[in-house]
C-alpha cells in the first residue's frame, strides 16, 4: 500500500462516521469504516446529546480501521456542529449531560442578553450572527439556571474537542469551532469583556489552537482497545462547515468572487475572506464571521436547510408513508411548480412537532394555496431554499463589493440535483456540485497538510480538483424564477435587494 491513511471522524446531527482517507500525494480517496446514527435524546423535557455512546461507535470505528489499514495511520482528527459544548471536572468528570442546540433553554436568552449589552456592541466583539441556539445564549441560561454546575468546570471543551480529550486527553479548543460560540473575538481571543457584562464566568475557558495543531498521541488506552499503535491526534478544522470550505475545489484564491453552500441539515452559505467583515450592514444582514483554514474567515449565512425535507420524512415516515430522499426528491420535481413558498429561517421550522402541518399553517396564514401532498411540500422546501440562497447572494455581494461568479456546493445535499437546478435557475449563477464528503475530505486533508504532505490551502484544493468529479448545473427559466423571487421576498417581508 503506497498511500498514507489519516482518519476522519466526521459526526453531524444525523449521523456518524469514521472514514479513512488515502493519500498518495496527488489524490485523496475515501474508504468508509463505520457508519452509526445521530441525533438528539429527549430527556424530562430536554434534548441532549448521547456523547458517550457516540464515543462507543468512534472506537468500533477505529478498531475496523486498524484492521484495515494498520500501520497505515497516521493520525486522527475529529470535526463536528459548532456551538454545543461540554464541562469537565478537574478530574476529567463531565459534568451534566451536554445539550443539544435545539433544547428549548436558550429561548428567550437573546432578549436577555440584549437587554444588558447592547447588540452593536456585541457584533463588535465577536462579528457573529444572532442566533438563539448561540453557545453564548446556551452558557447565559446555564448561568442563570445552575451556576453551581458552572462553579465547578475546569475545562469547557466545544463537542470535538471533547472527542479530542477522549482519544489523546489534550484540553483546548480549535479556532473555527470557537468562532461560532459568539463570545470568540476577530482578534484571535476569548472575547471575556461581553463575557463579564453578561455575568458569565470565564475561569474554565481553555487556550484555543489552530486547525492542524498536533494534539498529542492516542491515549494508550484506547490504541490498546482499538488494536491502533499511539497514532497523532490531529486537530482538523473542527467546525464541520471550516472543513468542507477547506474542501472547496475552488483555483480562485484571494478575491471572494465564488460563494460556497454546505447543504446539509444546514445550509451555510458564504464567501471566504481575509479579514472579519464588521460593518454596520454586516450587523444589519445578521451575517456571522467564522474562522477558517489560514486566517481567512467564511463571511456566511446559516439557513435552515434541509433539516426541513430531513423533517417532512420523519413526519411521513411516522404516518405509515416511509420514502427515501430520492423518491421524496422526484415526487417534488413532479409537483406543480411555485404554489406556495416559506421563510426557511422562521422560527416556526426551527423544532416543530410535525414539520408538514408547521409548514401547511405558514402557507395558510400568509394568504398561499397550501400543499395536499408529500410532493407539494417537498417541493415548497426547496425551492424557498433556492430563493432563500439567492436573498443571501445579493446581501454577500453587497458585503464584499465583489460579484460572485459561480457557486460551489458541497456535502450531503449537493447529490440533490433538483435543488441544485433550482438553486442555478433563482440565482441565476452557475452551480458546481460536489465532492459530497467535502468535510471529510478537508478534515483528512488538513491532518495531511499538519504532516508536512500539503504545502498550503491551494494545494490542497488542487488535491481534490484532481481526486473528485464535479456536476455543472446552468441557470434556465430565469423570467418565472424572478417572478418567483419578487413573490417570495414579499411574502417573507424581505427587502428586494
Amino acid at each position: 500500500m503506497s498511500h498514507r491513511c489519516y482518519i476522519a471522524v466526521d459526526l453531524g446531527a444525523e449521523s456518524g462516521r469514521v472514514i479513512a482517507g488515502l493519500y498518495d500525494g496527488q489524490r485523496i480517496r475515501l474508504e468508509p469504516v463505520h457508519r452509526f446514527p445521530n441525533g438528539a435524546v429527549s430527556i424530562a423535557g430536554t434534548l441532549r446529546w448521547d456523547l458517550l455512546r457516540l464515543w462507543a461507535e468512534i472506537q468500533d470505528g477505529l478498531t475496523q480501521a486498524a484492521t484495515s489499514f494498520g500501520e497505515w495511520i497516521g493520525s486522527i482528527g475529529v470535526d463536528t456542529w459548532g456551538v454545543d459544548y461540554v464541562l469537565l471536572s478537574k478530574t476529567g468528570e463531565m459534568l451534566g449531560q451536554p445539550y443539544m442546540y435545539r433544547d428549548p433553554r436558550s429561548h428567550g436568552m437573546l432578549a436577555a442578553a440584549l437587554a444588558q449589552v447592547p447588540r452593536k456592541d456585541i457584533f463588535a466583539a465577536t462579528g457573529l450572527q444572532f442566533m438563539e441556539i448561540n453557545t453564548l445564549y446556551q452558557l447565559l441560561s446555564q448561568s442563570r439556571s445552575n451556576p453551581e454546575l458552572l462553579g465547578l468546570a475546569d475545562k469547557f471543551l466545544m463537542i470535538p474537542d471533547f472527542f479530542h480529550w477522549c482519544l489523546s486527553g489534550s484540553r483546548v479548543v480549535e479556532f473555527t469551532n470557537a468562532t461560532t460560540t459568539q463570545f470568540f473575538s476577530p482578534e484571535g481571543k476569548w472575547a471575556y469583556g461581553l463575557l463579564d457584562k453578561l455575568q458569565i464566568p470565564t475561569h474554565f475557558l481553555p487556550e484555543v489552537v489552530l486547525p492542524g495543531t498536533k494534539l498529542g498521541t492516542l491515549r494508550e488506552d484506547v490504541a490498546r482497545r482499538c488494536g491502533m499503535r499511539r497514532v497523532e491526534i490531529v486537530a482538523p478544522a473542527t467546525h464541520d462547515t471550516g472543513s468542507a470550505v477547506a474542501a472547496i475545489p475552488t483555483a480562485h484564491t484571494g478575491t471572494p468572487n465564488w460563494a460556497y453552500i454546505s447543504s446539509g441539515t444546514w445550509s451555510l452559505m458564504g464567501v471566504e475572506v481575509g479579514k472579519a467583515v464588521l460593518t454596520d450592514k454586516a450587523l444589519e444582514y445578521n451575517v456571522t464571521n467564522e474562522g477558517g483554514i489560514d486566517g481567512t474567515y467564511r463571511l456566511l449565512k446559516n439557513i435552515m436547510g434541509l433539516w426541513l425535507v430531513q423533517e417532512c420524512r420523519r413526519s411521513f415516515e411516522k404516518r405509515g408513508k416511509p420514502m427515501d430522499y430520492a423518491r421524496l426528491t422526484h415526487l417534488a420535481e413532479e409537483a406543480k411548480p411555485f404554489l406556495a413558498f416559506v421563510d426557511p429561517d422562521d422560527g416556526a421550522f426551527l423544532a416543530p412537532s410535525d414539520m408538514p402541518a408547521a409548514l401547511r399553517e405558514w402557507c395558510h396564514r400568509s394568504g398561499q394555496s397550501v400543499p395536499d401532498d408529500e410532493g407539494g411540500l417537498v417541493r415548497c422546501c426547496l425551492e424557498s431554499l433556492a430563493l432563500k440562497y439567492r436573498v443571501v447572494l445579493g446581501r454577500l455581494e453587497q458585503l464584499t463589493g465583489t460579484k460572485v461568479e459561480v457557486i460551489h456546493i458541497v456535502g450531503g445535499g449537493s447529490q440533490n440535483d433538483v435543488l441544485n437546478q433550482f438553486t442555478a435557475n433563482a440565482t441565476g449563477r452557475p452551480v458546481i456540485a460536489g465532492p459530497v464528503e467535502a468535510t471529510a475530505i478537508g478534515n483528512v486533508l488538513v491532518q495531511a497538510r499538519g504532516a508536512g504532505e500539503i504545502a498550503s490551502l491551494a494545494e490542497l484544493r488542487d488535491v481534490v480538483r484532481r481526486s473528485y468529479g464535479l456536476k455543472t448545473f446552468e441557470p434556465a427559466h430565469r423570467a418565472a424564477w424572478e417572478e418567483a423571487y419578487g413573490r417570495f421576498t414579499r411574502l417573507c417581508k424581505l427587502p428586494n435587494d
